[in-house]
């Protein structure tokens, strides 16, 4: 893989309080907190936290059934480890 290129997703899980739980295809572990975002025009249907639970993944980037998506350096880079994350993560079950 060349290392100026952002691992791929490979899974992602919404969590509450708008936090996205992000693996990559390195194995690592990312958490992603969405709730700047949702002040945008173009994140506002995922305010509602059922949309936003329907996140998958698309390629190269995630994206909701309501048409909003993140690019792969936003998901790798805004992200932090999860061995970083200070919140409650109960609900991840790993």
């Amino acid at each position: 893989m060349n290392k100026d290129i952002e691992p791929n997703p490979k899974k992602v899980k919404a969590l509450d309080n708008y936090l996205l739980y992000i693996e990559f295809e390195n194995g690592e572990q990312k958490i992603l907190d969405m709730k700047e975002n949702l002040k945008f025009k173009f994140y506002q249907n995922l305010k509602d936290k059922n949309n936003f639970k329907n996140v998958k993944i698309s390629g190269i980037n995630i994206e909701w059934e309501t048409g909003e998506d993140i690019a792969p350096e936003t998901l790798y880079y805004e992200s932090i480890p999860l061995a970083n994350f200070k919140g409650n993560l109960e609900e991840l079950n790993i």
